[in-house]
């Protein structure tokens, strides 16, 4: 794998800039947490805006045309796939966000002032969303094999935001070879820990500075845990997109509603991510404002251990490094030592070069 410097620091999706200096984007996954009604996407969309979400997402996706029942039902699923009550396909099903539905959210989205998104799942759904406008294309971690499809959205020469869930180096690796062999340089790869809810203790928040140094990328995360705390983590990495389930309410009937996040911890999370980019600053080491005050206060300087006599000469004994520093700054001692008094220097007054000869 060698390392590849064609991708951009920056990318504009719609309004906003994304990327090295700007501050976190944060996508309000909605997935299926609309339960069926138009209506209550619509909720969820403006609850999203008014938490602060930069852009509101959903899923694009046909049952047949992603899910085979029969496959499934031969299968003993222990994660949350599983615990279902009702057989695979009946869930994808029941969850599909109808496609007449898709242009009036997104004039909607845009009316209350919020970005429209939703992951395609299918070479129509990446059609529909190419036409309605989309400002970029996010793909699911399962997506990431499925080479021809990552292709044909590369295609479509909008930016894409990639998940790396339950993905090896070598596969993202491969997807991202694909991706930039069509030209297409406008590419963000989160992590992600593709289960739900995921582990604190699973996040291996440091793949960021992996694919950062191997890919020179930009980078964000795509979290299923519970509370910020990995977001956060993220974010100090250098992660600078963010992705979260949103719901109105945890008690919702619904697969995706327990492990998202409703309207006051979105909220929350965004303002301490914004906290902690101003906390972050910058890689230059100086003073402060805050601090020109204590710099003096908290240091040293030379002062007289005792009263020091006119024309006398100044030995070590007769020094001592206290505070505050309006001195002679104790790395001079030494030069200090053996020149005389121009004056009396009272006990425990600093000592200046002009009370020197």
């Amino acid at each position: 794998m060698q390392n590849k410097n064609n991708f951009p620091a920056t990318i504009k999706v719609g309004e906003k800039i994304i990327g090295e200096g700007q501050p976190a984007y944060f996508i309000a996954d909605i997935g299926a947490n609309f339960d069926g009604s138009l209506e209550k996407a619509k909720r969820l969309a403006l609850a999203a805006k008014d938490s602060d979400a930069d852009v509101v997402k959903f899923q694009t996706f046909s049952a047949d045309t992603i899910v085979s029942g029969p496959s499934f039902a031969k299968m003993s699923l222990h994660g949350i796939h599983g615990s279902w009550s009702k057989p695979i396909d009946q869930i994808f099903k029941e969850a599909e966000f109808p496609r007449l539905w898709h242009r009036e959210l997104a004039d909607y989205c845009r009316q209350i002032g919020v970005a429209f998104n939703s992951s395609p799942y299918d070479f129509a759904a990446v059609d529909l969303l190419d036409e309605i406008g989309v400002d970029f294309f996010k793909i699911g971690s399962g997506e990431i094999t499925w080479l021809e499809m990552l292709k044909y959205i590369a295609g479509k020469n909008k930016p894409m935001i990639l998940s790396t869930g339950d993905s090896t180096l070598a596969e993202v690796d491969e997807a991202v070879r694909v991706i930039e062999e069509t030209g297409n340089q406008n590419l963000v790869l989160l992590q992600c820990i593709t289960n739900y809810p995921s582990k604190i203790e699973s996040a291996n928040l440091k793949v960021l500075k992996t694919y950062q140094t191997a890919f020179n990328i930009i980078t964000g995360y795509s979290d299923h845990t519970p509370g910020d705390v990995v977001v956060l983590g993220a974010v100090a990495l250098g992660g600078k997109v963010i992705e979260k389930h949103f719901t109105l309410s945890k008690q919702d009937a619904g697969p995706d509603h327990p492990h998202s996040m409703e309207p006051a911890e979105f909220k929350q999370m965004v303002e301490r991510v914004r906290m902690l980019e101003q906390a972050m600053g910058s890689m230059r080491k100086e003073v402060v404002a805050e601090e020109f005050e204590t710099v003096i206060v908290q240091r040293r300087s030379l002062h007289a251990r005792h009263d020091i006599r006119q024309g006398e000469v100044i030995k070590r004994e007769d020094i001592i490094e206290l505070r505050p520093a309006v001195g002679i700054a104790p790395k001079y001692k030494d030069l200090a030592v053996g020149r005389i008094a121009k004056g009396n220097i009272t006990a425990r007054e600093a000592i200046h070069w002009e009370d020197l000869i």
